[in-house]
């Protein structure tokens, strides 16, 4: 088997590189491949993954050339350099580190609280200046003030953890945040206008979103509490810069510390020159610390990918665990099968796809198969699908996904039953994995079978009377093509019947008409797998 081989086109520690190295992975370390846009299109067909940092852009027109990548890993969170709705498109996990420079960029929100409230980069310029001007800076204490968190994911609740430390009061907004983990970080949660009301200082930690673009606006400023100082090390966007500049020419802000800009590099701002505004260019995560984890992290993530399946910390899929991988593979092969079974069957727009998950398949993570079933459900009439895409063209074209969870055993002691449903019908087919961990079909519209799928099958509505079979065998004998497998089941007898039958080579087109010629047929239909 040959070795999956990444490509680390920014600067990566060291160890990072080791690391992919020591996994057996082919390695290509060149770390300023990044700021080389045309020679990185180049090489960039051969590689299964790429590690970047902020400096490599990961757009459409680089993945266009990308056949063989199968996932980017950004050393950080911050995955704006990356063009996630083409990496979806392509099949292309996306992966980023949020938890690896988390308390650095925590440490660094406090650092800039203090420097706001004690002054000290002013005070520092001036005393290095020669001068003395101590009655000048004339600061603030933390101690029993109200700190306000927008955004108390990982982050945000380090910071509240420093804060109470310094005895703050702190509140937090946070529409995901739950009443029993506000009380375990020991916060109190409370809505967006009342956090504006309160707070002596508000510090934010949210990503950058539609819905947080600007959270902090002319309108947001006003009803905040006159005086209160402002720390953002999260991400530019977030605060309508013009509006601060107002609100702190005004005195309604008293102050604020900025690591990051809604345009960056940042080199020129209305902020900048501001008595009252402490800046830093984007240090949020820059400590050796840091660097060192989220490098490591982004390896070790990118390298059991490739070599597992296992999928950690990715943008536009669900988790898999190493540990849950050697169990779900043979599940989402299972779901994939179906759903290509169901797909080729289904010659009409698909409205809906349910899926139903019963007996012990419920309790395993159920999202990687239900993306492979749906892939599979629309590749013959959408052919540029895939996993990881999945999902997002579905939801573009209104086919609606429905998981249904079902912890009973039934005949099996656990089966997924995939339902494809359309205006003028709805079709189901059902499978298993057997101790073998191999995949079988066990029911195609609710009639019970067992069969195993193979390259190449027909599938044969008929009705359930005699002669067909012998007719049937003598189109086969008759073309030289030899039958592996024959399934029938029957609704009731004398009633519609189906068969599904494994063949040594593939069905042409002749042998297809002379099936359907037959007249027990009702359908006949090519399956290939």
């Amino acid at each position: 088997m040959t070795a999956p081989k990444v490509l680390i086109s920014d600067a990566l520690s060291d160890t990072a590189v080791q690391i992919f190295r020591d996994r057996g992975i082919d390695v290509t370390f060149e770390p300023k491949l990044g700021k080389d846009k045309e020679r990185l299109a180049e090489m960039i067909g051969e590689f299964d993954g790429l590690a970047i940092r902020s400096a490599t852009k990961v757009t459409d027109k680089l993945l266009s050339k990308a056949a063989n990548l199968k996932v980017v890993g950004r050393a950080g969170i911050g995955v704006d350099n990356v063009d996630i709705k083409a990496a979806t498109a392509n099949g292309v996990i996306v992966m980023n580190t949020p938890f690896g420079n988390s308390i650095t960029t925590a440490e660094h929100a406090i650092s800039m609280m203090l420097s706001l409230a004690r002054q000290i980069p002013q005070a520092n310029a001036s005393t290095h200046e020669g001068k003395w001007e101590k009655s000048k800076f004339m600061g603030v204490e933390l101690f029993n003030k109200t700190l306000g968190i927008i955004g108390c994911g990982n982050i945000g609740a380090i910071v509240a953890d420093r804060a109470i430390g310094l005895k703050m009061r702190v509140i937090a907004f946070d529409p995901f945040l739950s009443e029993e983990r506000a009380t375990e970080i020991g916060v109190a949660k409370v809505e967006l206008d009342e956090l504006l009301k309160r707070a002596d200082f508000i510090s934010l930690h949210t990503p950058l979103t539609d819905q947080t673009r600007n959270v902090l606006s002319a309108k947001a400023l006003a009803q905040t509490k006159p005086g209160v100082r402002i720390i953002n090390c999260a991400r530019g966007g977030l605060i309508d810069e013009e509006a601060l500049f107002e609100a702190l020419q005004s005195g309604q802000v008293a102050g604020a510390a900025l690591d990051v800009f809604a345009t960056e590099p940042a080199t020129d701002n209305p902020l900048f020159g501001l008595e009252n505004v402490v800046c830093t260019p984007h240090l949020g995560a820059s400590t050796g610390e840091a660097q060192e984890n989220v490098a490591v992290q982004v390896a070790e993530q990118m390298a059991d990918y490739l070599l597992k399946g296992a999928i950690t910390n990715a943008i536009n899929f669900p988790s898999i665990s190493a540990e849950d991988a050697p169990r779900l593979t043979p599940w989402v092969k299972l779901a994939e099968q179906l759903g290509s079974f169901a797909g080729q069957l289904t010659g009409i727009p698909i409205k809906g796809v349910r899926i139903e998950y019963c007996g012990d398949v419920s309790e395993l993570n159920v999202k990687p198969m239900t993306a492979a079933a749906l892939a599979a459900v629309l590749r013959p009439s959408l052919q540029d699908i895939n996993m990881v895409s999945a999902a997002t063209i579905a939801k573009d074209r209104g086919i609606t996904v429905e998981e249904m969870l079902c912890s009973e055993h039934g005949v099996y002691e656990s089966y997924v039953k995939l339902t494809v449903k359309t205006d003028e019908y709805n079709r189901s087919v059902a499978g298993t994995v057997f101790s073998d961990a191999r995949p079988r079909i066990i029911q195609v519209r609710d009639i019970n079978m067992d069969f195993e799928l193979t390259p190449h099958m027909m599938f044969v509505r008929n009705a359930d009377k005699p002669g067909f079979i012998g007719s049937f065998g003598q189109v086969m004998g008759d073309e030289g093509v030899n039958i592996a497998t024959f399934n029938l089941g029957r609704e009731k007898p004398g009633g519609d019947a189906i068969t599904v039958v494994a063949l040594d080579a593939p069905v042409s087109d002749k042998i297809l008409e002379k099936v359907t010629a037959l007249p027990q047929v009702v359908r006949a239909k090519r399956l290939e797998f």
